[in-house]
């Protein structure tokens, strides 16, 4: 089984995000650490040299799979903002309906700026991700 790549790293999510070039993204990116915050009662962390996870998830699927994740995530990419938020699917398409202005890829939801999206439909996808998580994979949660 391979290992996961992404872990949790002890590195300066502030240092981090302060190097983050364009300006609207980088504001953007302190504001998801602050909602995401809010929202989870968990500290951001860094996970691999570029995403900021909230709490820590131990998963296993039913392949045999398993490994550690952070409960939600994003990372601040070149082109968009990256949110992880692994949701039940049927919640997904109920929530995104009201998001704004997003794209989806696998299992991530993209966003140009946070001005585009609905904030108090984003916290509730954030609440409603860690509640799925922890019903449906993590066998531990820190």
């Amino acid at each position: 089984m391979a290992e996961n790549k992404t872990k949790e790293t002890t590195a300066s999510v502030a240092e981090f995000l302060n190097a983050v070039a364009d300006e609207t993204k980088r504001k953007d990116s302190f504001r998801l650490v602050q909602i995401m915050e809010e929202q989870t009662g968990l500290e951001a962390k860094m996970w691999g040299p570029a995403i900021v996870g909230f709490g820590s998830c131990h998963y296993k699927y039913e392949s045999g799979r398993e490994g550690d994740m952070p409960m939600v995530a994003f990372s601040p990419r070149k082109a968009e903002i990256t949110l992880y938020l692994m949701q039940d699917p049927v919640e997904k398409e109920k929530l995104l309906a009201n998001f704004g202005k997003y794209k989806t890829g696998k299992g991530c939801i993209y966003v140009k700026k946070l001005q585009d999206i609905h904030e108090d439909v984003l916290r509730e996808m954030i609440t409603s991700a860690v509640g799925y998580l922890k019903t449906k994979y993590c066998a531990s949660i820190s």
